[in-house]
């Protein structure tokens, strides 16, 4: 980083709360009532790439480096994980906040600086900063063939996944993104307040378990709805199977048929919908 830029700190040694404890008045029976509470930490974090800022985000201040691989894999700013050589997390202390410093290939930051793309992010949004219209991405990568999926694995990873949200437990504000196999047990899972930052968080850390080998199949579960720039994350991990818990939207259908994603949403116990390629789910009696 550039002398001008603020002053920073390893933060190897810190702990990073993920919550942080408040007072609060809650109203119930038997009336108001003082009581503290566990409140969902969330910071900005900066993404540099060769000493280069690119990208601030808002996200959950836990599996950071995992944020980091599946950000720059989804973003295209690199297309394998071994192409970060180097990531170090730092605290910035004014303005308050951490950036993740990265060493990529030199490839990969030449392409980088071609694009000149500045993203200022916020929880929940996934096109801040870009520039134009024309900037929108049109088309999705093509996900992979593979086995049909049983309908009872995906079912035993749904009765599994609340569970293992262990930062959502505490505060009730986190999303999750789960990655289960084929006999639906659930492998890796990720917490963060944005439903995006989550499944980076996941992303980048199968992608850096299994970057000397081929991933395992499995498929996908995420505690929010579907919108397109989760299918494009997906699409990108060449996960082929989507199970979300609320609904998704027109466009995120659209995208998935093109993909070859099976996009299920309103999954529960009792059922679920699925909206795209349901070949792809092996139901009972099939």
């Amino acid at each position: 980083m550039s002398q001008d830029q603020p002053v920073t700190e390893d933060v190897d040694s810190l702990p990073l709360s993920l919550a942080v404890t408040v007072q609060r008045v809650r109203y119930g029976e038997p009336g108001m009532q003082a009581v503290t509470d566990q409140v969902a930490q969330e910071v900005p974090v900066a993404l540099v790439f060769n000493g280069i800022s690119h990208a601030v985000m808002m996200v959950s201040p836990a599996d950071l480096e995992d944020f980091a691989r599946g950000f720059s894999l989804s973003e295209g700013v690199v297309s394998q994980v071994r192409q970060i050589y180097d990531i170090r997390i730092l605290q910035q202390h004014q303005p308050a906040g951490l950036v993740l410093e990265m060493q990529i290939a030199a490839e990969c930051f030449d392409q980088l600086k071609r694009q000149k793309r500045q993203l200022a992010g916020r929880t929940g949004c996934g096109l801040c900063g870009i520039a134009s219209l024309d900037a929108l991405p049109q088309s999705c990568a093509q996900v992979s063939a593979g086995p049909s999926i049983p309908l009872a694995a995906i079912q035993a990873a749904l009765r599994q996944m609340p569970a293992l949200q262990l930062q959502n437990a505490v505060t009730g504000a986190l999303h999750a993104a789960a990655y289960a196999n084929l006999d639906g047990q659930i492998t890796v899972l990720r917490e963060d307040v944005g439903r995006h930052n989550a499944l980076d968080k996941l992303t980048g850390a199968l992608a850096q378990q299994w970057r000397h080998a081929q991933r395992p199949d499995g498929f996908l579960l995420l505690s929010s709805r579907a919108s397109y720039e989760l299918v494009q994350k997906a699409a990108v991990a060449n996960i082929r199977l989507m199970v979300c818990l609320s609904a998704p939207t027109a466009l995120a259908l659209q995208m998935a048929q093109e993909a070859g994603i099976c996009l299920i949403g309103f999954a529960r116990q009792s059922g679920l919908v699925i909206y795209t390629h349901p070949e792809t789910v092996l139901l009972p009696d099939a």
